[in-house]
């Protein structure tokens, strides 16, 4: 499970993702295996990324969001409308330092 965020650690993420485009794109069909190993991959390499969440029902679209953070280990930094923020430290190649909580 991906740790939990501070508020201070979740408003500079945010700050960090204001700029970013959209990596994932969740359609009609919803959470597939290959969209969690996509996210899992794409997640790895930018550890922040924005989803864009195309479901037209506000549950159904939580409900995507909150399944893809947990399958994927991601920590959801942010949501407005249709667009995702998570987050997950690279195991590998840590690239953003936060703030202390």
């Amino acid at each position: 499970m991906a740790a939990a965020l501070s508020n201070p650690q979740k408003r500079y993420l945010r700050g960090l993702a204001h700029d970013l485009k959209p990596v994932i794109l969740v359609g009609a069909k919803g959470i597939t295996d290959n969209l969690v190993a996509e996210t899992g991959l794409a997640i790895e390499r930018h550890e922040l990324i924005k989803v864009h969440v195309a479901a037209g029902d506000r549950e159904l679209r939580d409900e995507w969001i909150a399944d893809l953070c947990t399958r994927a280990d991601a920590a959801l930094v942010a949501r407005i409308g249709n667009m995702a923020v998570l987050y997950r430290r690279s195991q590998d190649n840590p690239l953003i330092v936060l703030p202390k909580a």
